[in-house]
């Protein structure tokens, strides 16, 4: 997963303000109590830092690979 998606999904998820917020100031056990954006910095795959947010924050299976956007017509 590249860097920008995860941002997509993580803004999809929570909203851009929110996203932004959590990613600052939540900390992710299952990746040593780093933030999110700790965790990133250290060199953590973003996906890895995805899942552990989605495990935090109990988003459901069914939205874990983000909203399903259809080509506009």
């Amino acid at each position: 997963m590249r860097l920008s998606r995860f941002w997509e999904l993580m803004n999809d998820e929570f909203g851009e303000a929110y996203a932004g917020s959590l990613a600052r100031g939540h900390t992710l056990h299952s990746l040593g109590d780093l933030t999110v954006l700790e965790a990133l910095e250290r060199g953590e795959p973003p996906r890895r830092v995805w899942l552990a947010v989605c495990d935090d924050m109990d988003v459901p299976e069914s939205r874990r690979l983000g909203v399903d956007r259809r080509p506009a017509r």
